[in-house]
């Protein structure tokens, strides 16, 4: 007997199944802004990996397939562009930036600025960040207190940006920054589930209005600060990139839109890293095994020397860390929602234009079917020689020609400062302490401040000889 042939493709018009919108489906609305990944993961149990969801006056489709999601993102990227209100939320923000622009606006600036953020480009900044972190791990108390680590790191981040982009020392101006980022990303996340936004001149937005004076006037001040100066003094920041393409096309790149591209990477750059690696210190700090094996590693690879370009390739386990932090806790839990400009076919659906998609990368990340115990944090799933999952199960930096402009900077940077915090610091959990629930802000936070413990490194804290990986740290 023949196998019977798989069904052919819905036809247009019809959408997956879904949960019932009522009236408007704004109450769908409701329950995802008070928790959108676990909210997506219920949806999922609930009907699958396409869920169809109506909220007037759209249609929506949730995406956690990975082939799909990578189809969608790869094969059908030309025919998405992100949703137009969110862009528009964040245009207050970012206004003219390549996180805002489409369709040909995106091409040009994308290629000229991909050139800064390729992995050698980037290489040339480990220096700076080592500087950084060195300087800011030396005030970092080892006697066993506990630290309040999210402010920390935040802290570091935020120096980090500082001096990638504008070759800046820490000072009085990152600690107003920090605050200033984080109201800004708070006001704007919940500005994402109004059905419509109110301009920033509203008086319930002062607070919003004035974190971003705050943040524009540090960027003017440090772009006319460097063009005060002769161009052959300016040092080679991120800041001196874009200049150097006003300088060659400034009807293309006008003095705004290198204020522009600075916020883009005060906001993105700051805020992902400080998130990131605040869930990496509480993995390593509740895993002691698998931190164990990460400092041997940087112990053996370092022998106590700051890092350098050249041993981020010889440091696999920590980055494997890393890796497994960002599979868990991705700092882009949902990527900006696309809508379609034509009629896609996606799995057995025919999909009409303007159709939105969304892609919860948690919820993929997640998945028992490509990560079992996918609570679980370990870092071996990112062996070389580890069972493989499907390409699109792994999405912290989006795929396709939209994949994060910034990902080797961000490595980069996260796996620098890691090295350095495993060599002089043996992290641990406060009793008493609970672990932490994952929140979104626009990046996945903490849902309150959290303490770790952090000791001196002694000969106790590393083993003998080549520490085997771990297995089954849960």
């Amino acid at each position: 007997m023949e196998a019977p042939s798989p069904p052919g493709p819905h036809p247009l018009g019809d959408w997956p199944p879904g949960p019932p919108p009522g009236l408007t489906g704004w109450g769908l609305l409701k329950r995802m802004s008070g928790d959108l990944p676990g909210t997506l993961a219920a949806w999922q149990r609930e009907f699958g990996d396409l869920v169809h969801l109506r909220i007037w006056p759209e249609h929506q489709v949730v995406v956690t397939d990975p082939d799909l999601a990578r189809e969608l993102l790869v094969t059908h990227h030309d025919a998405l562009i992100r949703w137009e209100r969110g862009m528009r939320v964040f245009a207050q923000v970012q206004q003219s930036s390549v996180f805002i622009a489409e369709a040909e606006a995106w091409r040009a600036k994308r290629h000229a600025l991909q050139p800064s953020f390729q992995p050698k480009a980037v290489q040339a900044f480990v220096p700076t960040i080592a500087t950084a972190a060195g300087q800011a791990l030396a005030h970092w108390p080892a006697d066993g207190e506990s630290v309040p680590i999210e402010s920390a790191f935040t802290s570091l981040a935020m120096d980090v940006i500082l001096r990638m982009v504008f070759s800046s020392a820490i000072g009085d101006d990152a600690r107003v920054a920090e605050d200033a980022v984080h109201t800004v990303l708070r006001q704007v996340n919940a500005e994402l589930y109004w059905p419509a936004s109110w301009p920033d001149w509203v008086p319930w937005k002062r607070e919003k209005r004035r974190a971003l004076a705050m943040l524009r006037d540090l960027i003017d001040r440090h772009v006319r600060a460097r063009l005060g100066l002769a161009p052959d003094g300016w040092p080679d920041d991120l800041l001196t990139r874009l200049l150097h393409l006003h300088r060659d096309d400034p009807a293309a790149w006008p003095l705004q839109t290198v204020r522009d591209e600075c916020m883009t990477m005060f906001l993105a750059g700051h805020e992902t890293a400080a998130a990131t690696l605040t869930w990496w210190a509480w993995c390593i700090a509740a895993n002691p095994d698998a931190q164990t094996a990460a400092r041997d590693e940087v112990r053996r690879t370092l022998q106590g020397r700051a890092p350098t370009a050249g041993d981020l390739l010889s440091l696999p386990f920590l980055t494997q860390t890393l890796q497994e932090t960002l599979r868990l806790y991705p700092a882009a839990p949902v990527l900006n929602t696309r809508r379609s400009t034509r009629p896609i076919t996606l799995g057995p659906w025919r999909l009409p234009a303007r159709t939105m998609f969304m892609l919860p990368v948690q919820v993929i990340q997640h998945d028992p079917r490509w990560f079992p115990e996918p609570l679980a944090f370990r870092p071996e799933r990112f062996a070389p020689d580890a069972p493989a999952f499907p390409r699109g199960a792994y999405l912290p930096f989006g795929a396709g020609p939209r994949v994060c402009l910034g990902q080797h900077l961000a490595m980069t940077e996260m796996t620098v400062i890691a090295a350095m915090v495993l060599q002089r610091f043996a992290l641990s959990v406060p009793e008493g302490v609970a672990p932490p629930r994952p929140v979104m802000t626009v990046s996945l936070r903490l849902d309150r401040p959290l303490r770790l413990r952090l000791s001196e490194v002694t000969p106790q804290h590393a083993s003998d000889g080549r520490a085997p990986l771990p297995e089954g740290v849960a």
